[in-house]
């Protein structure tokens, strides 16, 4: 155990106690990584901040129920994109479209590999063309491409069924792949 991961189970054990210096070091630690995973699903800081304060409530709430303290960091994250799946949902209630509606039909799914600079095209870039997606293919890709999810547990996280997050994740990629190459003038290429 390394000197770092000795203190980290040190803070997580006080915060167990309710030891409030504690839960802000930990908060600390982990804030900027929670909140940028909030604010890419429901694309408001004031939300994401809100989200952020409940997330970590629940937290240090729940902490005893987390029996490998290791997990602390995972554990944290899925309760972070719950939330804010849950308040997207909720701001989006009046507007909600069926998957089945927003999802269209791929005719060529094998799209030929050319050999382009999609190297030169920036993380950032790759983000803010992300933003533009329809909210469903946003959120997924999220999830999976950012996040680093897999099917089964979006599929949990979204409400969907494992079919439809595959396709979803698929038909995405598309519309992701699509906006890069009008954006930047790229052929295609699978992501």
């Amino acid at each position: 155990m390394t000197p770092t991961d000795h203190h980290m189970k040190l803070l997580l054990e006080h915060c167990k106690t309710g030891n409030q210096r504690a839960q802000m070091e930990i908060y600390k630690i982990f804030y900027k990584a929670m909140f940028n995973t909030s604010i890419r699903i429901v694309k408001d800081s004031d939300e994401a901040e809100d989200i952020m304060q409940e997330s970590f409530l629940t937290a240090f709430n729940k902490i005893e129920s987390l029996r490998d303290l290791s997990m602390f960091s995972a554990w944290l994250k899925r309760i972070v994109i719950n939330n804010s799946v849950y308040v997207y949902r909720k701001n989006k209630q009046n507007q909600k479209i069926p998957l089945e509606d927003v999802l269209y039909k791929i005719e060529n799914e094998d799209t030929a590999l050319e050999d382009h600079d999609w190297n030169s095209i920036k993380a950032s870039q790759i983000l803010e063309s992300m933003k533009s997606l329809k909210e469903n293919y946003r959120i997924g890709l999220t999830l999976y491409l950012i996040e680093g999810y897999d099917y089964e547990e979006i599929s949990d996280i979204m409400n969907i069924s494992y079919a439809n997050c595959r396709t979803l994740i698929s038909r995405g990629k598309e519309s992701l792949r699509k906006k890069l190459q009008c954006t930047y003038g790229l052929k295609a290429q699978k992501l």
